[in-house]
């Protein structure tokens, strides 16, 4: 814990520094949600880069992602991503963890819009070792549908819905069998500064997991994860935000407790197109 919260210092504290000295225009915190999404592609010409931990206390779980999003060079409502992750279940050995490709567009809105919609569809590739508890042992796939809603100036909601399937999954004894997952989501955002949210996630998820050869059992979780988020806003359109939550285990994950960091870049590539 103390070396995560050093980290996070280390990280942002040069950026501090400078934003006292340089004050542009405030850029409103957007796309930066910790358990949900956003329905908000990147805009045209600008990448941002995720950085996020996230530390079981009752399991000893943890899991690091490294997520980066680049809009369509033709469109910006094409937006392509991928997410490499690194994990130790159950204090374990850590290790790499699967790899999701994925594609979103923009069906409706932007992040000026009051309401969007984006949805998602991902290939997750097995690159993690399933005999270890890092991966799911076989090529899947995901999809989700995220919706944003502008409620008034200060408050934003974003729901989620989206689904997962693996056609054969590998358990640590090497056993297969098809699983799947659906989950919803639900957040609340008061934007309190432009640089400054309060957050308030919460996410269900229902899923089975290979107990034996074509064999599996269903299992569900319920997080709620209150949290805050800050941005830097930097000349040349460097965004970066910081970001931590606490995770709640509650109904069929009671006593389950958490901690969740977060940290974004996000800047322009090349110049903006009109659009």
């Amino acid at each position: 814990m103390r070396r995560l919260a050093a980290l996070l210092i280390v990280l942002t504290w040069p950026v501090v520094l400078h934003a006292q000295q340089a004050k542009p225009d405030p850029k409103p915190i957007q796309d930066n949600s910790f358990l949900l999404e956003e329905a908000y592609n990147q805009e045209d010409g600008v990448v941002q880069h995720i950085n996020s931990f996230s530390r079981s206390w009752n399991s000893h779980d943890w899991l690091y992602s490294f997520t980066q999003e680049w809009p369509g060079w033709w469109d910006w409502r094409h937006q392509f991503s991928y997410t490499v992750n690194v994990a130790r279940p159950g204090g374990g050995s850590a290790g790499m963890g699967d790899t999701a490709l994925n594609y979103r567009f923009q069906v409706l809105g932007d992040g000026d819009a009051r309401l969007a919609f984006a949805p998602r569809v991902s290939m997750l590739l097995p690159t993690g070792n399933s005999d270890l508890g890092r991966g799911a042992g076989g090529l899947g796939w995901q999809t989700n549908l995220p919706f944003s809603f502008v409620v008034n100036q200060r408050l934003v909601t974003h729901w989620n819905a989206g689904a997962t399937i693996v056609p054969r999954a590998r358990n640590a004894a090497g056993d297969r069998a098809l699983t799947h997952a659906v989950s919803l989501g639900q957040s609340f955002i008061w934007q309190a500064k432009p640089n400054f949210n309060v957050m308030l996630e919460t996410a269900w998820s229902r899923y089975t997991t290979v107990t034996g050869p074509s064999r599996t059992t269903p299992d569900q979780s319920l997080l709620v994860s209150p949290g805050i988020r800050w941005a830097y806003n930097l000349p040349g359109g460097l965004q970066i935000v910081p970001g931590i939550a606490a995770p709640i285990g509650v109904g069929p994950s009671a006593g389950e407790k958490g901690l969740f960091v977060y940290l974004s870049f996000e800047h322009p590539f090349r110049a903006r197109a009109k659009r």
